[in-house]
């Protein structure tokens, strides 16, 4: 039996050892539908799309599959604006589609987690279309609607992720309605348990399709201060979850989102979820991202897991990495992180952390030392190729916040462009049709069908190295412990009770480094992770994108 297929039978509920936390173990792998694959030639990746490149994933050695949204959409910021949270839009497919993926994947080993988009949905949402209908119908307080000042202005400083204030005047019911991205994404009042209700049978909706998880967009945001209270000026203006260019970051965000009803939400959630032996991951984009992931995991009754945008940021340093596991590492309750250098809302961690000069090489290491962190890994499509961000010029531009932060701030749309699959097929064969984003000429030059035949390729990298990780419950389970060293060394160790510790130096610099590592003397070194590396007596020498692995010597 494959190691795919026994990872498979462990995974439906409790594996051969009684583990019902078997996302501990698992590695996560984020599709963007829209550019992904393209099989009806208008350009859009689709459903379809990605049950044919299944196989492919699946080679990859990952666990988990994230679709990011499909559902029915206006498609203003590409699918998070939602507007029929129990179909798909006619651009990715149909139910009946979605249905053969699901097949397909559970053929393959591989679960399938979907994104769900509760804090708001489009306003082409029939919910909302009533609920601006007038201040009398049944779904009048769905949304959150306020009154203006007596001056007409917003009734709070609140301000839009996307830009602006965070308030929108209607017509109809002459109020404000709050939206914390687009004003056609009104934000829900699930201060109303019909909210609460509506959103818990969509997800059950899809649970009985076979769905595997969720991953919860925005899940900060489902509530806010019924008060209405202004947020004060940030402390330090927050560059983690936005731009430095985004005067959202200038408050501190104590009153529009994370507040603490958001809690007992997640307990529904769960206890949602336990009935189909379901995970969830939340996104964090917080003040105090840690501590909230710590909150929102805490107890084993709420979310399974949290990811934040700390390890999305410009900060490669080795000291910074090391600091972000270590806090969360102090302050989690008994839930999980998932550690993502890459998704489609940031910048291609190649660029963003490797810069002008970065390799195929400096993305082996960079996954390597990913994959050796404590957490649930998660990786984003074409990392595995060492994408590097497109640089896409403004007449070609999509998302909604490169058009309004251009030029300082580029968007989104370089980490979303099409998938390269085949270097000699027209648009490196994502579609037969004008693609909704161009793909860069540097892009077709790291195809998969250039670095299938490669053997050193980043693509064969990263297979192996997934597979490997598999084979050491140290690096899957293990407790995690860091070393000092010399920057841009990353030093660490995985402990896992009644075995051999594991230590790893990773080196995240462009030149090579020697440095004195006395904890070494108990090590001898790890074949098979394809990384170079070499220990003599306490001296470790990395090479530029080096890392070393050692094993505990046995008494």
């Amino acid at each position: 039996m494959s190691d795919l297929h026994e990872k498979s039978e462990q995974n439906s509920g409790k594996n051969s050892a009684g583990k019902t936390d078997w996302w501990r173990e698992a590695v996560i792998y984020q599709v963007y539908p829209r550019s992904y694959l393209d099989t009806n030639g208008d350009g859009v990746g689709d459903l379809p799309g990605i049950t044919a490149k299944l196989d492919y994933i699946a080679s990859l050695g990952v666990d988990i599959v994230w679709i990011s949204p499909f559902f029915t959409s206006p498609m203003r910021d590409f699918g998070y604006d939602v507007s029929d949270y129990c179909n798909v839009d006619p651009l990715f497919g149909t139910l009946a589609d979605f249905d053969r993926l699901i097949q397909r994947a559970h053929t393959l080993g591989l679960k399938i987690m979907i994104d769900q988009v509760l804090s708001h949905t489009s306003d082409a949402h029939p919910w909302f279309v009533e609920s601006r209908s007038s201040r009398t119908n049944s779904k009048e307080d769905w949304y959150v609607w306020a009154d203006p000042k007596a001056d007409g202005t917003p009734p709070n400083n609140w301000m839009s992720i996307f830009g602006g204030s965070a308030w929108q005047w209607d017509t109809r019911r002459l109020q404000y309605y709050l939206h914390n991205f687009l004003t056609s994404q009104p934000d829900m009042n699930f201060h109303q348990p019909a909210v609460q209700q509506a959103h818990l049978d969509n997800m059950r909706f899809w649970l009985e399709r076979g769905v595997d998880g969720f991953r919860l967009d925005a899940c900060i945001f489902h509530f806010h201060d019924q008060q209405l209270r202004s947020n004060p000026p940030a402390v330090k203006q927050n560059t983690t979850s936005v731009s430095a260019v985004n005067p959202y970051g200038m408050q501190a965000h104590i009153y529009d989102n994370t507040r603490p009803e958001n809690l007992a939400f997640f307990e529904k959630v769960r206890c949602l979820l336990n009935e189909y032996d379901a995970i969830s991951i939340g996104e964090i984009g917080s003040d105090d991202a840690l501590g909230v992931m710590a909150e929102y995991t805490a107890d084993n009754n709420k979310l399974h897991m949290a990811y934040s945008f700390n390890l999305l940021t410009s900060d490669k340093s080795a000291q910074y990495i090391r600091s972000q596991v270590e806090e969360f590492e102090r302050r989690v309750l008994g839930g999980g992180a998932s550690w993502s250098v890459g998704n489609h809302d940031v910048a291609r961690v190649m660029s963003r952390w490797g810069g002008v000069q970065a390799t195929p090489e400096f993305a082996k290491l960079v996954l390597a030392m990913q994959l050796s962190l404590k957490g649930t890994p998660c990786l984003y499509q074409g990392d595995e190729l060492a994408l590097v961000e497109a640089d896409l010029p403004y007449e070609v531009l999509q998302d909604p916040v490169g058009i309004t932060f251009w030029p300082e701030s580029k968007g989104r749309d370089g980490c979303r462009t099409p998938m390269p699959w085949d270097a000699t097929s027209v648009n490196a064969g994502f579609s037969e049709g004008k693609p909704w984003l161009p793909v860069p000429a540097e892009h077709r030059a790291a195809a998969v069908s250039l670095q299938e035949s490669d053997p050193d390729s980043a693509l064969n990298f990263s297979r192996h190295i997934l597979h490997w990780r598999k084979k050491i419950p140290q690096l899957t389970r293990g407790d995690i412990t860091f070393f000092a060293a010399p920057e841009p060394v990353l030093a660490l160790r995985r402990s896992l009770d009644g075995m051999p510790g594991v230590i790893a130096a990773f080196n995240l610099g462009s030149e090579a480094i020697t440095f004195d590592w006395p904890e070494v003397s108990g090590y001898v070194a790890m074949s098979g992770h394809r990384l170079h590396g070499d220990v003599q007596g306490s001296q470790v020498s990395l090479p530029a994108y080096g890392a070393w692995f050692g094993i505990q010597i046995q008494a």
